[in-house]
């Protein structure tokens, strides 16, 4: 590893003699992208961006110097407190139903299905955004509402990350009152133990199903977003009515939800 007990040196003079406008620019950020893929010392870096020592060492001193990255002894160099700082300005510059928008847009047209967005409220999903579908009848839910978590299948993708023991203090409250449902009088509640089971499946699949839990007729297939702590903050679902969402398409919606959740994920860093 190149030596770096001592920060490269930064000056005016320095800045002068790096290379200017565009391929600069790129080549900076090359320098960026080389640190956060690893490259710890000048020879690594350059061999990534294709540049000489000399050159490599103008840019890194430029860029310690602005901290967009820092240089700690016997370790290298490393992502600076600018970038940090940028990363949670441009998170909370661009709202998430905003972000989220073209790909709720185009999950509903590749499948005619209700789509939505939705965040964990405390022990509630909160709804942030709907796209109706074009099958079946319009659903209850809208922008705003809230239900149990484990009553949605939006709900249990928040919940992927949970102990069993949260998930079963969600699932006590969320029991109806006098144990039945007011929307579905003969529907049999399912049991913890049952839920617990689907919940593991869930977590290993990095998925969940709405299997008529919460209302007769409706099904989802949802999935987790995660921001760049690889926290989940959000969730995605595809939902409909049985006759357009029967358990073999569920089946075959898993990996379009998850995709997609996924490139979700990476816009926020994930």
């Amino acid at each position: 590893m190149q030596p770096v007990s001592d920060p490269p040196a930064t000056s005016s003079a320095t800045k002068d003699s790096a290379p200017t406008g565009t391929q600069t620019l790129l080549r900076g950020l090359g320098v960026i992208q080389a640190v956060a893929g690893g490259a710890r010392d000048l020879k690594e870096i350059a061999r990534q961006i294709g540049t000489t020592r000399s050159t490599t060492h103008r840019l890194a001193s430029c860029l310690v110097e602005e901290r967009y990255l820092r240089v700690l002894p016997q370790v290298g160099y490393l992502l600076g407190p600018k970038l940090i700082e940028l990363g949670f300005q441009a998170r909370e510059e661009v709202p998430l139903a905003m972000l989220a928008r073209p790909y709720l847009d185009e999950l509903s047209e590749l499948t005619g299905d209700t789509v939505h967005l939705a965040v964990r409220d405390d022990d509630e999903v909160l709804y942030l955004h709907k796209n109706p579908g074009r099958n079946g009848p319009e659903m209850r839910s809208r922008v705003g509402h809230r239900m149990p978590l484990f009553r949605t299948g939006i709900g249990k993708a928040l919940l992927l990350d949970s102990t069993e023991s949260e998930w079963q203090r969600l699932y006590d409250v969320s029991l109806p009152v006098g144990g039945k449902n007011p929307l579905w009088p003969a529907h049999q509640e399912q049991s913890w133990e049952e839920l617990r089971q689907r919940m593991r499946e869930y977590v290993q699949g990095g998925y969940a199903f709405d299997l008529e839990d919460n209302e007769p007729s409706i099904r989802c297939v949802a999935a987790p977003i995660r921001d760049a702590s690889k926290q989940i903050i959000a969730g995605i679902s595809i939902a409909s009515t049985v006759p357009y969402m029967p358990l073999e398409k569920m089946a075959d919606l898993v990996p379009l939800i998850k995709q997609t959740a996924a490139r979700l994920s990476a816009e926020l860093g994930g």
